[in-house]
């Protein structure tokens, strides 16, 4: 009876983390209610204040396994579906993943109770600055994982988000956090006033003036942009969604049916003659060049289109590193070929997935070899490498290279119009895995100015214009094509030019802010 009744009250004490973890889980796809977030995070600010580092920090640990979980639940889907793991198993992992991101909102919520009980600056700038900071060190921790981004709920809040291309998604997480923090101020105003009425005031109503004003701006900022012509010149592409089962993909019986299927529905796209017709990530149910049987035939059959063709393959290399000489090395590559049927473009995928397309620390984790059967360990690319045609020039970014800020800029600091993104979200089914990882898009197009068309083999296929609308998408699990023309883009931001500024600027105030009573602590 004492045990439950242990548990009950720790439940008590932890119900508003848990509740505001449950809020911003609702505020992703499928779900969508991207207005949670501007609350969700004041009854933790103002909660937090006065409370133990002890406290602060399993307050953090429940926030963020309610909040991660819900947004990374999916991941179960591909290793119980497809990689044969217990149910129970694969849940276990989530979990997990989800403790480890969690760390990052216990951090939060350490620093952030002991700043602001140790300073005397608003929750208007503390919280925004240290979340936003943690949230940029995640996204490159460890390889990164910059999934579930607070400022990702906002993709369909086109006037709002407007000013990525000047911040980067982590403006968007920032400013959420200073609403938040204004709302924890108005409280911490009532409560303090009578101690220090003057500073009080000035702090409450001097951080409420900068947040109007920067709201102020943002919004003026994105409805100029929403409404801004746009010159760049119409491509025509047509996207293929093969929706190929995930367990047929590999299967040699189904080669050539696998292969037929996406020439049939290329043959419907290019009765409208686009200048580009785009196949998901690992199309080919072969590697491209190995197999020399079915590589002809495909030429052959692209060399009728008379249009570029871009297709995601598996390749076999020989490895120049190897003593062995006859050692060879598989990558996972976007191939292009003109309307000669010439190879033009071949771009090598340089993010690889972790225990999905390569194991890290083999010769410790041994053991998890079997998590990855079916699939080999791949080699990264090392090259930022755009395609160059006569209708424009575009980068490739596959899978989940997308939703990583950092990286999508670093094929655009020179020049370029489009982007193209390939991917194959069977893996996780009717989940809202794919919606999730569609969303994420939708800020590359906006942080970089460039259009993206996405192929994805069960889906969601879509394009989105460079103000980051999304101009009409596949359902998931239809075998289909869709056809759209778009305007290519070939502006430089801010964003694109300087990169992740911002985050830095909010690293160095969160540093500055701990060195400047370090010795309080």
């Amino acid at each position: 009876m004492c045990y439950f009744l242990k548990i009950k009250n720790t439940l008590k004490s932890y119900f508003i983390y848990i509740l505001s973890g449950f809020l911003l889980f609702l505020s992703f796809p499928k779900f969508d209610f991207y207005f949670l977030p501007w609350i969700a995070l004041a009854p933790v600010l103002i909660s937090l204040y006065g409370k133990s580092r002890n406290f602060a920090f399993n307050a953090g640990l429940c926030l963020g396994l309610v909040y991660f979980f819900g947004t990374t639940y999916w991941i179960y889907h591909a290793l119980h579906v497809y990689g044969s793991m217990p149910f129970i198993l694969s849940i276990l992992i989530v979990l997990l993943l989800s403790l480890y991101l969690s760390l990052y909102t216990a951090t939060f919520c350490l620093l952030y109770s002991i700043a602001i009980k140790k300073t005397t600056l608003p929750a208007l700038l503390v919280a925004p600055c240290l979340w936003t900071s943690l949230e940029f060190i995640r996204s490159y921790a460890f390889t990164g994982f910059p999934w579930s981004s607070l400022g990702y709920s906002q993709y369909k809040f086109l006037p709002l988000i407007q000013f990525a291309d000047i911040t980067g998604i982590y403006g968007v997480s920032f400013i959420i956090l200073a609403f938040n923090g204004l709302i924890a101020d108005f409280f911490f105003f009532k409560r303090i006033r009578t101690v220090k009425p003057l500073y009080s005031s000035l702090s409450f109503f001097g951080g409420f003036v900068c947040l109007v004003i920067a709201f102020i701006f943002i919004f003026g900022y994105g409805f100029y942009r929403l409404n801004q012509d746009r010159n760049g010149l119409p491509i025509k592409a047509a996207i293929i969604q093969g929706n190929i089962e995930q367990d047929k993909k590999w299967d040699i019986t189904y080669q050539k049916s696998v292969l037929h299927t996406y020439q049939a529905l290329t043959l419907r796209a290019v009765a409208d003659s686009p200048d580009l017709i785009i196949w998901p990530e690992t199309a080919l149910p072969f590697p491209f060049q190995n197999d020399r049987i079915l590589t002809e035939e495909l030429i052959t059959f692209q060399k009728e289109l008379d249009t570029y063709m871009l297709f995601g393959s598996i390749l076999v290399k020989k490895d120049k590193k190897a003593i062995d000489s006859n050692k060879i090395k598989l990558s996972n590559s976007a191939v292009l070929l003109d309307k000669n049927g010439n190879v033009s473009y071949i771009y090598d995928k340089i993010h690889l997935v972790p225990f999905g397309e390569y194991v890290p620390l083999k010769r410790f984790l041994f053991f998890i070899d079997k998590l990855v059967y079916g699939l080999g360990d791949y080699y990264p690319g090392d090259s930022y490498l755009r395609a160059v045609t006569p209708f424009g020039s575009f980068a490739t970014l596959i899978c989940y290279e997308i939703i990583f800020p950092g990286m999508v800029r670093k094929f655009f600091l020179q020049e370029g119009d489009f982007i193209v993104t390939i991917t194959n979200d069977a893996w996780f089914g009717a989940t809202s895995g794919p919606y999730q990882h569609f969303s994420m898009a939708v800020f590359r197009a906006i942080e970089n100015r460039k259009p993206v068309l996405r192929a994805a083999n069960s889906g969601i296929s879509g394009f989105i214009d460079s103000n980051g609308e999304i101009l009409s998408t596949t359902k998931l699990f239809d075998r289909t094509y869709l056809l759209s023309e778009i305007k290519k883009d070939n502006t430089k931001t801010i964003y694109t030019r300087f990169g992740d500024i911002f985050s830095y600027l909010c690293i160095l105030i969160s540093v500055t802010l701990f060195i400047s009573f370090h010795k309080k602590l």
